[in-house]
């Protein structure tokens, strides 16, 4: 077992809810950030691949065990778009605008169904130690305005579906239980915490 846990991420929001989520093992959570670790590029096709790739290369420079994910929202009408380019849909990873141009791109299309998924890849690399991964996914649809201040990224825009609020209006207690990244975490803490 490890007591320290390196976060693969320069992402201030997946920083803060990660962290709020493996607050109750007794570990020390540090991410890319704190240390001031490269951002790793996203060379991948592939939620795993990406986050097998930062996961691989943060764990060798820091020498610690490294946790990773790669997420992104998955819209049906575009064919799965953004998906793995979902932080880089638009300039300067202006979420605002991305969720502006999706929903223009929504409208363009002519496709009355907007439903979408987020889905998630968490990737632990512990040195020494091959690759797990761990998925999830939260199945729901777009709507056309922003509604909600918490969370981050696509949140405003997404209903879960058997919910009548976007994520960004949920408490992070209730978007942790459903949320793509809270499912694979769970996977991830069930595996790692509560069976060794």
């Amino acid at each position: 077992m490890f007591n320290k846990l390196l976060l693969a991420t320069h992402n201030q929001g997946k920083i803060t809810e990660l962290k709020s989520m493996l607050s109750p093992y007794n570990i020390e959570v540090l991410s890319a950030l704190d240390l001031e670790l490269p951002d790793i590029e996203e060379t991948g096709t592939t939620f795993a691949e990406n986050a097998i790739l930062k996961a691989t290369e943060l764990s060798a420079i820091s020498g610690l065990p490294c946790l990773a994910d790669d997420s992104g929202l998955c819209v049906d009408a575009l064919d799965g778009r953004p998906g793995v380019y979902s932080a880089r849909y638009a300039p300067n990873r202006d979420f605002d605008a991305a969720m502006d141009m999706l929903i223009k791109e929504l409208k363009d299309s002519g496709n009355n169904d907007w439903s979408a998924h987020f889905s998630c890849v968490l990737a632990l690399k512990i040195p020494e130690q091959s690759i797990r991964l761990f998925e999830g996914r939260i199945d729901g649809t777009i709507i056309s305005t922003k509604k909600g201040a918490k969370g981050f990224g696509f949140d405003p825009i997404f209903i879960p579906n058997g919910y009548q609020q976007t994520f960004a209006e949920m408490s992070k207690e209730q978007k942790s239980t459903l949320s793509h990244r809270g499912k694979a975490l769970q996977q991830f803490i069930k595996e790692v915490f509560q069976t060794e």
